[in-house]
């Protein structure tokens, strides 16, 4: 009888272990306090004071040429400075390797495009893909949505404003400090899988059918990275399943992004240099006005838009989980003088119980270069940064 009784304690530890695992996966948005039942003048005025932030999109409509300090770039004026750059100030249009999906699915040619796309993530850590089958009439409405919810009166759109120390919802992010530069830009932020996370507080109302919109595009994006996490797993050395199963019950977050004009665009940055903390980012570009630049051999290069495309990037989690193989790349967005910009970006993540450090397969005989941590600590580390380069990879290295 005692086989059988060891046999029954250890199936009832398996499963308290799975179930605790969960509840933590449910807690997730916990992480950071939610403070409920306040009425949204009270979160308006709570946010300012906090992080004295105001509204870039209001902010653009009224000041003129008289930019605040605060978003005023002394590097942009040096970068000026020692180049003879075209009219937006990038050292050139960056043509970076495009993907189609449709071949890297295809057993004929995928061999042939997984190899561009080791290329992709190892030479480059952008790439475009296209053909990836996300029906036209979901991107038209996630654009069509997205550029209703912006055009809403800033007091309807503050009805989703963020709360202090919290990232999702409407405002700006990771502004720490009360004399920090600040991003010419406007955002709302919410993580839409898996499904229990969601906080539909903060999700637009401006229309019937964004919510559909949005749980219909986080569904085709995450079916679309599935398939790059499952070739660059392959790709890593690691076999398909690697990469997919441990993103596959991992968070999936949309950052709508707002650039309003600007009388002085060579002076500001849409969003600040930086690197994306996520595993995987797929961004697509809504306005036709191209404004996303990457950093390449010391210089700055704008991104092409291709309609319909997703502009994706390795991020630090991939680096550091693949000891360095790929590397995360630093980016920005600049603004024009005349056009208002708005993009989306979908970032894929680990989730609690999780942890961020290298692979074992791929660390055998060779250096450890990133330190392990738990995704709750990794994600508190990040959450609590600002955007400054690569400064949240430089700070999981070994020898930071």
């Amino acid at each position: 009888m005692r086989p059988k009784k060891e046999k029954i304690k250890q199936e009832e530890s398996a499963l308290s272990s799975r179930v605790i695992k969960e509840e933590k996966r449910v807690e997730l948005p916990k992480l950071e306090e939610r403070v409920e039942g306040r009425d949204k003048e009270q979160r308006v005025r709570r946010r300012k004071v906090t992080w004295g932030v105001d509204n870039v999109q209001a902010l653009a409509g009224r000041v003129g040429s008289d930019i605040p300090e605060r978003y005023i770039r002394p590097e942009r004026q040096n970068e000026y400075a020692h180049s003879n750059s075209s009219s937006d100030g990038c050292a050139g249009v960056g043509s970076i390797p495009i993907i189609d999906y449709n071949k890297l699915t295809d057993p004929n040619f995928s061999d042939e495009e997984a190899a561009k796309l080791h290329s992709a993530c190892q030479e480059w850590g952008f790439f475009q893909v296209v053909n990836h089958g996300v029906p036209g009439d979901i991107l038209y409405k996630m654009k069509q949505d997205t550029e209703g919810f912006f055009k809403l009166p800033l007091e309807e759109k503050e009805s989703v404003a963020q709360l202090p120390g919290h990232l999702e919802g409407y405002g700006q992010a990771f502004v720490l400090s009360e004399k920090q530069k600040l991003d010419w830009g406007d955002m709302l932020f919410i993580g839409t899988l898996p499904s229990h996370i969601r906080q539909t507080r903060f999700w637009p109302t401006n229309s019937h059918s964004f919510s559909e919109t949005i749980d219909k595009y986080s569904t085709e994006v995450k079916r679309v990275s599935d398939i790059l996490f499952r070739k660059i797993s392959e790709n890593l050395g690691l076999g398909q399943g690697k990469l997919y199963e441990m993103f596959d019950d991992g968070i999936l977050a949309l950052r709508f992004n707002y650039y309003p004009p600007c009388p002085r665009p060579e002076e500001v940055l849409g969003i600040s240099p930086h690197s994306d903390g996520n595993g995987l980012t797929l961004l697509l570009q809504v306005s036709d006005f191209p404004g996303l630049q990457i950093r390449r051999k010391g210089r700055w290069f704008t991104v092409e838009v291709i309609p319909g495309a997703f502009v994706c990037n390795v991020g630090d989690i991939v680096e550091i989980l693949s000891n360095g193989r790929y590397k995360s790349v630093e980016h920005r967005a600049v603004v024009s003088e005349r056009n208002e910009r708005i993009s989306v970006a979908a970032f894929r993540t680990l989730n609690v119980g999780d942890t961020v450090g290298p692979i074992s397969e791929l660390v055998q005989g060779e250096e450890v270069l990133y330190k392990t941590l738990p995704f709750e600590e990794y994600l508190k580390m990040l959450t609590g940064s600002k955007l400054e380069g690569r400064s949240n990879i430089d700070r999981m290295k070994m020898d930071a």
